[in-house]
């Protein structure tokens, strides 16, 4: 088995009883040829960077699990049937990867998953430092910079040719 990594993009339209239709059937092809689906994660709603399909948003999905590439053509099979999905791209991870692989990915991206709400703390405005603590990599403000007096420049004639050591002048056109 390898290790893929899918991105679905969805039509806005469908409702989410039809994404979710969609997302069984693949994980159903998956599990069917003894994959694993390590995890499953939609988006939601995004706006896209151009046009597809005369879609100006998708609801995007991503799929990360281990098959064999029968498996893989056979999704993107139904992939390119089905109207409702606009765009999908599959990449392959890794070429081969065990059951124990499988399981560590698969509590990483649980464990990814499980983000602890913050606490909300009232936090005091910081107090501003003097101008002495200021570190000599940070730029000058705009106010403390000083405009440099222009360079006039001179207008010299070119200097005469010299050949062999010897200065020479050149003729006249």
């Amino acid at each position: 088995m390898r290790r893929y990594e899918q991105v679905c993009i969805l039509r806005p339209s469908l409702s989410e009883e039809e994404i979710t239709r969609i997302t069984d059937n693949t994980t159903q092809l998956i599990q069917e040829d003894d994959g694993s689906v390590i995890f499953l994660n939609k988006w939601g709603m995004r706006k896209l960077a151009y046009p597809i399909k005369k879609e100006s948003q998708g609801y995007y999905v991503l799929c990360d699990f281990a098959a064999s590439s029968a498996v893989v053509a056979e999704i993107e099979r139904k992939f390119r049937i089905d109207d409702a999905v606009l765009k999908y791209l599959t990449v392959k991870i890794s070429d081969a990867i065990s059951a124990e692989e499988i399981e560590t990915a698969r509590s990483e991206a649980e464990a990814r998953a499980i983000v602890p709400e913050p606490e909300e703390e009232t936090v005091a405005p910081a107090e501003e430092k003097p101008e002495e603590s200021k570190s000599a990599s940070e730029p000058p403000a705009k106010a403390e910079m000083v405009e440099a007096p222009a360079v006039e420049e001179k207008n010299e004639a070119p200097a005469e040719p010299v050949v062999d050591g010897k200065e020479t002048e050149e003729p006249a056109q």
